[in-house]
C-alpha cells in the first residue's frame, strides 16, 4: 500500500509537472509541453554546431568567405546557399510578427537568432538548423534539389527552389522550437518509467522486466509519432516561408518525390520519425492551392 501510494504521488506530480510546462503553439494553435527555455536551447544549438563544423573542419566550404579561402566553384555554392538563407530568414521575421499582429502569444525568435549558414562537403544528402538559426548544408543533397543527374555540379544550382524547400523546412524545426519540445518529452518519458518502475519493484522479476519493456515500446512509439507530427509543422512553416520568400511551391511535391527513391528502404511510416516521403508529396499537393494564390499575392503570377 505504501509502495501504491508512493507511485499515486509521483504520477500527480508528473501531471503538475507537465501541466505547468505548457506554452502556445502559434502554427498549430496548441498547448504543448515544453521544460527548456529558447535561450538554453540556443546556447545548446550553437554548441552543437561549433562541435559539428570542428569535426568536419576541413569540409566546410568557404567558412569565412575571405579572399583566396576558397575557389570560385565553391564560393558560388556558398554564396547559393546563404543568399536562400537570407531571403527565408527575413520571411521567417515578417511570418513570426504577422502572428503576433493576429493576437497570437508568443516569444517570437527569428529576429534574434545568431543566423549562421555553412556548407559541407559530404555525398550524406542531409541538411539542418539547430536552435538559434544554425544551419547546414550537406553538399550531397544539392543534386536532389538540382537537376537529379547523379552528380553534384553548380547546374544543380541554377534553380534554387527546390533547395529553399529543404532549408525553409529546417529552419521551421527551429521556428517551432522542435529540438526543445523533443528533449522535453524524453525527460518525461523518463521521469514516467521511473514512477512504473517504482510500481512494479514486487512483481516477479519476469513480470516485471515484460512491464517495462511494454512501456519502453510504448514510449518509444509515442515519440516517433510525435516526432512525426513535428516534421509535418515543419513542411508546412517551411512552406509559408517558401512563398514569401518568392519560392516556387511547386518544386516541394516532386522533392518529396524525389527524397523517397533517394532513401531506398525505409521501415513503415508507424515505424518511423518521419513521415513517408509520399505522404509528405501529398500533402504539399493539398496545401498548394492556398500556397500559390499566397504566392502570386506577394510575387506575382507564376508561370
Amino acid at each position: 500500500m505504501n509502495r501504491g501510494i508512493i507511485v499515486l504521488a509521483g504520477l500527480v506530480m508528473l501531471a503538475v509537472y507537465y501541466f505547468s510546462n505548457q506554452e502556445t503553439n502559434p502554427y498549430s494553435g496548441k498547448s504543448e509541453f515544453n521544460t527548456i527555455s529558447i535561450a538554453q536551447a540556443s546556447q545548446l544549438g550553437a554548441q552543437s554546431y561549433q562541435q559539428i563544423l570542428q569535426q568536419q573542419r576541413g569540409d566546410v566550404l568557404c567558412p569565412t568567405l575571405s579572399a583566396g579561402a576558397c575557389n570560385d566553384e565553391a564560393l558560388e555554392v556558398v554564396t547559393t546557399v546563404r543568399d536562400i538563407g537570407a531571403r527565408l530568414q527575413k520571411a521567417a521575421i515578417e511570418y513570426e510578427q504577422d502572428l503576433l499582429d493576429a493576437g497570437w502569444s508568443f516569444t517570437p525568435v527569428a529576429r534574434d537568432f545568431d543566423w549562421t549558414y555553412n556548407v559541407i562537403q559530404s555525398e550524406q544528402p542531409n541538411a539542418f538548423c539547430l536552435p538559434g538559426g544554425y544551419v547546414a548544408v550537406y553538399t550531397g543533397i544539392m543534386d536532389i534539389t538540382g537537376n537529379n543527374d547523379g552528380r553534384v555540379t553548380l547546374a544543380d544550382l541554377e534553380d534554387p527552389d527546390k533547395l529553399a524547400v529543404v532549408m525553409g523546412h529546417e529552419i521551421g524545426h527551429a521556428m517551432a522550437h522542435h529540438g526543445a519540445k523533443r528533449m522535453s518529452q524524453g525527460q518525461l518519458a523518463q521521469l514516467g518509467m521511473a514512477a512504473v518502475a517504482v510500481g512494479v519493484g514486487d512483481m516477479d522479476p519476469g513480470q516485471r522486466q515484460m512491464v517495462m519493456q511494454a512501456m519502453g515500446v510504448a514510449a518509444q512509439g509515442g515519440m516517433m509519432a510525435f516526432s512525426r507530427q513535428h516534421e509535418t509543422e515543419a513542411d508546412k512553416i517551411g512552406l509559408e516561408l517558401l512563398v514569401r520568400a518568392c519560392y516556387d511551391p511547386r518544386e516541394a511535391p516532386e522533392l518529396w518525390e524525389r527524397m523517397g527513391k533517394a532513401g531506398g528502404q525505409r521501415p513503415p511510416e508507424w515505424m518511423s520519425t518521419h513521415p513517408a516521403s509520399e505522404t509528405r508529396a501529398q500533402n504539399f499537393r493539398e496545401w498548394m492551392s492556398e500556397a500559390i494564390a499566397q504566392y502570386e499575392q506577394n510575387c506575382g503570377p507564376l508561370r
